[in-house]
């Protein structure tokens, strides 16, 4: 090969290399990023119905074995790391699941609960009362929702533990109480959130969510003012009006900031009529697209 010839060579291959890097740099800057996955609201409201269908999830059933399984297999898919707390409460076995993207103690924790309950005792018809609750919104509709920002939540929000708490359910029962997997995780994880928030019965079609008295007020403001800057303020009551003690509760009785969000208006609370047709996509979108603003403004507060 000719010196002209090794000259021109190494011009063209110079020239493949401007091209190449000067593609490269194009494409870094200029070419668009895809959009980040948003709150869907339709996606979980396909939730809320994958749960009902697997029937009676109370601890025990092959329900409840199963809507674990499903909720591990969409967290795992969205990239999350699963555990479950395994523990007892009036001989009842808790299993506590909890979804973290690492090691971490929590800055934030989400919470719900999965379980549904094992009698319609406030249905209208006496004869239900045996029946176990559908739950698609007490219960179904604040898994939806977490499930959802499972997958849609950026990685670099901060650290954030969601939660599904077992056995919340079925009060007023003999041999059972309320809040029994809430109480359970507490005993069971010192932890100091800076805030934990309770989602529980958001998917009312008819979506009136006041105030609830018992949760810490100045998380409460945070939470309403996130959901009137998106429009929301017709779903967000701003107007305190009943005292729950719910998956909150032990939270607070520990000293943590803790709320609960919960549309207790709800006329079909503990009734056979509890089903997805109550429930819609605009209010779980409501509810999950408040939180995630929340979630992603708190980033720069660490």
């Amino acid at each position: 090969m000719t010196k002209k010839s090794i000259a021109l060579y190494l011009t063209i291959i110079g020239l493949l290399l401007v091209i190449a890097v000067g593609w490269y740099i194009y494409a870094l800057l200029f070419q668009p990023k895809p959009a980040p996955v948003s709150f869907d609201g339709l996606r979980a409201y396909a939730d809320v119905q994958t749960q009902v269908a697997f029937g009676l999830r109370i601890p025990g059933s092959d329900g409840h074995a199963q809507i674990m399984e499903w909720m591990r297999a969409e967290l795992e898919s969205a990239g999350w790391q699963v555990e479950i707390q395994e523990s007892e409460a009036l001989g009842h076995p808790i299993k506590n699941i909890v979804a973290k993207r690492n090691d971490a103690s929590p800055q934030i924790i989400l919470g719900t609960h999965y379980d549904s309950r094992m009698f319609a005792d406030n249905d209208p018809d006496s004869t239900n009362h045996t029946q176990p609750v559908p739950a698609a919104n007490d219960g179904a509709s604040g898994v939806a929702v977490l499930i959802e920002l499972a997958r849609t939540l950026p990685d670099d929000t901060v650290n954030t533990w969601l939660v599904f708490f077992d056995a919340e359910d079925n009060g007023r029962i003999e041999g059972w109480d309320w809040i029994l997997g809430s109480r359970e995780f507490v005993k069971n994880n010192t932890l100091q959130p800076r805030a934990v928030v309770v989602v529980d019965m958001i998917g009312d079609a008819d979506l009136n969510i006041y105030k609830e008295r018992n949760s810490n007020p100045e998380l409460t403001d945070e939470i309403w003012a996130t959901a009137n800057s998106l429009g929301y303020g017709n779903k967000f009551i701003p107007e305190y009006k009943h005292s729950m003690t719910d998956d909150h509760t032990p939270f607070l009785e520990a000293g943590m900031p803790a709320m609960d969000i919960i549309d207790f208006d709800y006329p079909y609370w503990h009734t056979m009529a509890d089903t997805p047709d109550k429930v819609s996509a605009e209010s779980l979108e409501a509810v999950g697209k408040t939180l995630w603003t929340w979630i992603t403004q708190q980033s720069g507060q660490n």
